[in-house]
């Protein structure tokens, strides 16, 4: 009887995690300037999203961000996909973002995740980490990152753009 009731456990834990995080938790971040946004108001529009969680401090996140920034334009163009970045700094380093993307000149949306209540909420422990939303439900999720990986990223996104 025991060795039932552990299975059955162990069924319903991978049954709640496989269920779990199809859809972006609706937590409040903030823009640039310093006003909040429901991630809600960002993620239940139509279309495809990329949702780049990232930080000052990580090389492998700024890397993604510029090889991404190179394509982006062609991207727009051919899929009408939004890149969202999300800056997990805290206080200590938050005062680094401005002066890092307006060197960088990238494009994106750019949020902050002050408290990493949003990083926390979806189970994200490293980054990078990026997620593609089609239509308001997760269909894609990616930790690392390596030369090339922007390809395989766009190979999801025209999948999911159709």
């Amino acid at each position: 009887m025991k060795s039932i009731m552990s299975i059955v456990v162990v069924f319903l834990m991978f049954t709640i995690q496989a269920n779990a995080q199809k859809e972006i938790p609706n937590i409040t971040v903030k823009n640039l300037d310093g006003s909040s946004l429901d991630m809600n108001e960002i993620t239940q529009e139509k279309g495809v999203k990329i949702i780049s969680f990232w930080a000052t401090w990580c090389v492998p996140c700024i890397n993604e961000l510029d090889a991404i920034s190179e394509v982006y334009d062609d991207w727009k163009d051919e899929t009408n996909v939004e890149l969202i970045a999300i800056a997990t700094d805290d206080a200590r380093t938050k005062k680094r973002i401005k002066p890092l993307i307006n060197g960088k000149g990238w494009e994106y949306k750019i949020l902050l995740d002050e408290n990493q209540d949003l990083q926390r909420s979806l189970n994200i422990t490293t980054i990078p980490h990026v997620i593609v939303i089609k239509d308001g439900k997760i269909v894609f999720r990616h930790t690392g990152y390596f030369p090339g990986a922007e390809d395989q990223l766009y190979d999801v996104v025209k999948k999911n753009a159709k």
